[in-house]
């Protein structure tokens, strides 16, 4: 046997470590009762513990030994180059990482994510405080552990992002910020308000799931590998391309909310489906650092996949043109009198909100603006927890012009931090950029695609992202991977420039169509 076979059945058993601590994970947030909360924690820090065993043992640093020899004649971007090197790279980080850090971690994620939804659901910021507070401890250790060069905030963003840093989100940011806030203002000030009343009549849950999976199916998510059920906090999780799943909450009086949040977790699902099979149980389906098992390379690169087709396909004017007649048949009487043209502008409408998840495409970064800065205060200790609810009404006030009426509705509506995903929030952003950047280099090498698009076939598009992006899991970096698929870096221009010719357009604004 070759030292890279014994190399890849070893970290086999890891990713399937991995795998059961996703689906221990998923329980909790869809099925466990409350009572398991304690005991969950535990059983979670236990498999945590026993992969990072496995990451510092010594037969695999003789097996990283053996193999890098073995592997030293193949290209640098090989598939097997690529995998020896991320795991000698999680394996130096754990040899660094305390193990208690990485149980108490994992136990904590368990305990404030129940501690979270307590606290959410009596608007008492107080009753979550003390585990947030323990959570942001602890990771400002894991980042001392990890290292980093000028900001603590930098060690987490390796995590989600990597070769992202504060110093190059702040520029980043503040490039959105020159166009953007322009233009929400403009569109403020219009006083243009589409019709909205009929998203908000009762539409049955049940009907709603059946329209959102119809519609997720025609973009590629495979039921054979795949389910949907409902969550406090809609998410994505794999275990393995062959078993995949997705939620979403569902309003009885606002359609949108579960009918674009299956369309933005289908986004994730299809990305983690169609990974080449052959990285199935491998270094390149495994974030070794962060002990969760997933295809994609980055959470930026995952979020351009969500908002790739939540977006720049499920709110577009085409998509529409084809879908309507069909939701109208789920909604008969909700729906009787609206063409497509209010529809379209309905589900696009700007207006600054309380809710990140529900925020329109103009106002969506300013939200993630506001959460990264309050991480990057926590993380280095300019901020304190028990000054968050202010602080978080304060920056709502400044960034979106509206303030809270309450902490469910502010700092307790994101589930993030409970997870200890800190560092996470700015991939929103970035993926929303990726995802313009990629959807503009498919179009200008794809032929036709408008058209396939408009008659509701999605497999071109599907199928340049699966070659482009899907397939390579964890192989290349996000820097590489845009550089192969659109021929440069991470570029605002093609993001800045839809948001100004659509809502311009849809607005009636100076300079619009």
């Amino acid at each position: 046997m070759s030292a890279y076979t014994e190399f890849s059945s070893y970290i086999a058993e890891v990713n399937d470590l991995l795998n059961a601590i996703s689906i221990l994970n998923w329980d909790a947030r869809t099925q466990m009762p409350l009572g398991g909360t304690e005991t969950r924690g535990k059983q979670l820090a236990t498999l945590s513990a026993l992969v990072q065993e496995r990451l510092i043992s010594e037969r695999l640093q003789d097996l990283l030994d053996r193999t890098e020899g073995e592997v030293a004649c193949l290209p640098p971007d090989s598939m097997e180059r690529r995998s020896v090197a991320a795991v000698r790279e999680a394996s130096d980080l754990f040899r660094r990482t305390p193990p208690e850090l990485t149980r108490e971690l994992a136990h904590l994620r368990s305990v404030a994510g129940k501690t979270w939804a307590e606290a959410r659901a009596s608007n008492d910021f107080a009753h979550f405080a003390p585990d947030l507070e323990r959570m942001f401890a602890l990771n400002r250790e894991f980042a001392r552990v990890i290292g980093y060069k000028e900001h603590p905030y930098d060690a987490m963003l390796a995590l989600y992002e990597p070769g992202m840093t504060a110093a190059r989100l702040q520029t980043l940011f503040a490039v959105l910020r020159e166009r953007v806030v322009p233009l929400l203002r403009e569109i403020v000030d219009s006083g243009r308000k589409p019709r909205t009343d009929f998203l908000k009549l009762h539409y049955p849950p049940e009907r709603q799931k059946q329209f959102a999976l119809e519609v997720a199916r025609s973009f590629g998510f495979d039921l054979s590998r795949g389910r949907l059920d409902e969550s406090l906090h809609p998410f994505e999780i794999s275990f393995t391309r062959n078993d995949v799943r997705i939620t979403t909450r569902y309003n009885p009086h606002f359609l949108p909310t579960a009918l674009f949040g299956v369309l933005h977790e289908a986004g994730h699902a299809i990305y983690e489906q169609n990974v080449a099979p052959e990285l199935t149980r491998s270094a390149l389906t495994s974030d070794l650092k962060g002990l969760y098992a997933v295809g994609g390379v980055s959470f930026g690169a995952h979020e351009s996949q969500s908002r790739l087709w939540e977006n720049l396909v499920g709110r577009s004017r085409t998509f529409w043109q084809h879908w309507l007649p069909r939701l109208q048949v789920y909604f008969p009487e909700q729906l009787a009198d609206i063409d497509v043209e209010t529809f379209y502008r309905a589900v696009n409408t700007v207006e600054p909100s309380l809710i990140r998840v529900e925020a329109d495409e103009v106002t969506y970064n300013l939200h993630i603006m506001l959460r990264v800065e309050i991480e990057m205060g926590l993380m280095d200790g300019s901020m304190a927890v028990r000054d968050l609810p202010a602080i978080w009404s304060q920056k709502m006030q400044d960034y979106l012009g509206v303030t809270p009426p309450d902490d469910t509705q502010g700092v307790l509506q994101d589930i993030h931090w409970s997870h200890s995903n800190i560092g996470s929030f700015p991939c929103y952003t970035v993926g929303n950029i990726m995802a313009s950047q990629l959807y503009e280099a498919a179009g200008q090498q794809i032929e036709g695609l408008e058209n396939s698009l408009a008659e509701g076939n999605y497999a071109p598009l599907r199928e340049w992202l699966t070659q482009h992006v899907y397939r390579y899991g964890r192989t290349f970096s996000p820097d590489e991977l845009l550089v192969k698929a659109t021929g440069r870096l991470l570029d605002t221009e093609p993001y800045l420039n839809y948001l100004e010719s659509k809502f311009r357009e849809l607005y009636a604004l100076r300079g619009g169509a």
